[in-house]
């Protein structure tokens, strides 16, 4: 019920688009006709209200501490999930932090924010998964800060450019809420 309702929203919010004649250029430069934007579906409070229960469907019985990604998208999907998980029973108290792209180059000149510190389990998020790049990246820098790493969520996995694959090959399990499959199924139902 949660997936397909999650399925739903992506296209109430329209937040999945679909051009085969024109497409969509990808962070990767590379064209899809396809798009997936999560940020706008974040925006609507029951659309973050479901993927945060779905979320927490699929992550209450890991053993983590903490939870978080890449700056910007990571930022709300990460609290998001946080916040769900402490009203949920069982409560769990995961914290959450940010990989910045880059260090400030000031205080402390962090590349992970967060109230974390080495020796915790950490799960990385991210939005979409596609090559895999973002979530590698936050995958390196927390283990960087001493953070345990043996799992990442992204909400839509594109199924493109061997992300999973590429993510998993550094001991990451990979779980997505949906895929592109799912989507693409959903806009079939919702014509």
């Amino acid at each position: 019920m949660l997936h397909d309702d999650l399925i739903a929203a992506f296209h109430k919010t329209q937040s999945f688009k679909w051009d085969p004649k024109g497409g969509f250029k990808l962070a990767s430069g590379l064209t899809s006709p396809f798009y997936v934007d999560c940020r706008t579906l974040m925006a609507f409070p029951h659309a973050r209200r479901l993927m945060a229960h779905r979320a927490w469907e699929v992550t209450k019985a890991l053993d983590i501490d903490c939870l978080g990604g890449l700056e910007i998208g990571a930022i709300s999907i990460a609290t998001t999930i946080s916040d769900f998980a402490y009203a949920a029973t069982p409560r769990r108290e995961w914290r959450t932090f940010f990989v910045r792209k880059q260090p400030k180059d000031h205080g402390l000149g962090r590349l992970v924010e967060g109230v974390v510190q080495a020796g915790d389990r950490a799960l990385i998020v991210d939005d979409v998964l596609t090559s895999g790049g973002s979530v590698l990246k936050a995958i390196a820098a927390a283990r960087e800060a001493g953070l345990k790493v043996t799992d990442a969520l992204v909400i839509v996995d594109r199924k493109e450019q061997d992300g999973r694959a590429r993510v998993e090959a550094t001991g990451v399990k990979v779980v997505s809420l949906l895929t592109i499959d799912d989507l693409m199924q959903g806009r079939n139902i919702s014509s």
